[in-house]
């Protein structure tokens, strides 16, 4: 979609190029750039001219037809599109209200939080020992699912019981103590497992932008094995209920 955007819509390239360079410099990640450029992409497609060059009429009527089409309970395409044209605006130096982009209220919803019990349920319904230590980082040390994706064998110390995160949010090294409980499964793994560089591996994936090849485990499996033991753990939850 972003490259057929590049090609069919007149200053769509420099617009994007321009967009890209500065969430950089703002620490944006990646994927952030490319979930909004994607929905930016889609509304230049759509009016095949830039979605800085439409009347406020326009932005209304567009998203009015997306409420229409993608009117789903978390309203997620909706929210990105403005989300991402709050972005082109501030690049661009327009304010949000001269395009009529409405103001979008988050959730007001309470999180929910397991038990211990339940939690230990969780750590112990993977079936890998793999998935169970990752899990078990999540929860037991709080580590953001890049964080424990990039951990690696020399940030763990087990003297000290702690493991250093680096660059985690906010770009800040911090450390993170680590129970005796994890640092025995930590072992078991390691032992078992013989991880290399990064204390999960996966299959190797190159990069695209550096050409380097990352063979950390990657984030899709890490969402995919938290899960799975939650689907799991629902589904054994609810034949005790049964029975």
């Amino acid at each position: 979609m972003i490259a057929q955007a590049r090609a069919q819509v007149t200053g769509f390239s420099e617009l994007i190029d321009k967009f890209e360079k500065k969430l950089s410099v703002l620490g944006r990640s990646p994927s952030t750039f490319k979930n909004y450029a994607r929905h930016i992409a889609q509304m230049a497609l759509h009016f095949d001219c830039l979605p800085t060059e439409l009347e406020e009429d326009q932005v209304t009527d567009y998203l009015h037809l997306l409420k229409e089409q993608h009117n789903t309970p978390s309203d997620s395409y909706f929210k990105h599109t403005v989300y991402g044209l709050r972005m082109l605006c501030k690049v661009e130096g327009l304010k949000p209200h001269d395009i009529g982009l409405p103001s979008i209220k988050g959730p007001n919803k309470l999180p929910v939080v397991l038990s211990k019990e339940e939690m230990w349920r969780l750590l112990c319904t993977p079936d890998l020992l793999k998935h169970k230590i990752l899990i078990g980082l999540l929860y037991g040390c709080g580590l953001r699912c890049k964080e424990a994706r990039s951990v690696r064998l020399q940030d763990l110390d087990f003297d000290r019981k702690t493991v250093l995160v680096v660059q985690g949010k906010g770009k800040k090294d911090r450390y993170v103590p680590l129970s005796e409980h994890l640092i025995r499964g930590l072992k078991q793994y390691i032992d078992a497992e013989r991880p290399d560089e990064w204390l999960f591996n996966g299959q190797p994936m190159e990069n695209r932008k550096g050409g380097d090849f990352d063979s950390r485990y990657s984030q899709k499996g890490v969402q995919w094995a938290v899960s799975a033991a939650s689907k799991k753990l629902a589904s054994s939850n609810m034949s005790m209920c049964i029975h």
